[in-house]
């Protein structure tokens, strides 16, 4: 990017180009220098937004996490359709096919980073309690339509999903599990829930 050029959405523009070398590279692949190689600018233009590459991945980590709230509400909507197991196998998939996997390798990755998260995220990895968030909120759903038991604990629930679903799709580099295989650990999780 040629100097004194003004660059439109300089944020988002290096939010995707982080996401995109944490996913093909991972999280010891992600430096201020790839990011802004992957973006096309200078290295300085990194710094000019952030206080440090820290508080980019802060940021970054963050952004990653708003932007599920488009998937929760899908998955509100799906609340009386189809079947509960579909819809949580959907949900699932959809959420650790995402960049979620990597974001937890990476949060895990650096210490700095938890550090500045906590600051604004008091517990958990962001994308994962979002993820726990969104089944709650799906699954109390379901109890008020009388799809799942009233005695359910949704905020059980939830997080053994998620931490399901992760486990499934630890792997970053490895095979996708089958589409039958989540739909068997979901089935396996909420059985005893179902009406």
């Amino acid at each position: 990017m040629p100097t004194g050029v003004a660059i439109r959405d300089v944020r988002r523009q290096l939010f995707d180009a982080a996401e995109r070398v944490l996913l093909r590279e991972g999280p010891s692949g992600l430096t201020s220098r790839a990011v802004t190689a992957e973006a096309g600018f200078a290295k300085g233009v990194l710094h000019r937004h952030f206080e440090d590459f820290d508080a980019f991945l802060a940021d970054f980590v963050l952004d990653r996490a708003e932007r599920m709230d488009a998937q929760a509400a899908v998955l509100r909507d799906a609340a009386g359709t189809g079947t509960v197991v579909g819809n949580l196998t959907d949900a699932l998939t959809a959420l650790f096919e995402s960049v979620a996997v990597a974001v937890v390798a990476l949060v895990t990755f650096r210490d700095e980073l938890r550090g500045r998260l906590r600051q604004s995220w008091p517990a958990g990895v962001p994308i994962l309690t979002e993820g726990a968030i969104m089944i709650a909120d799906y699954l109390t759903a379901e109890v008020e339509l009388g799809r799942v038991a009233p005695t359910a604990e949704v905020d059980a629930l939830a997080p053994m999903l998620i931490g399901t679903g992760h486990l499934l799709f630890a792997d970053r580099t490895g095979q996708r599990p089958d589409p039958a295989a989540v739909r068997r650990a979901v089935t396996n999780v909420v059985a005893g829930v179902l009406r």
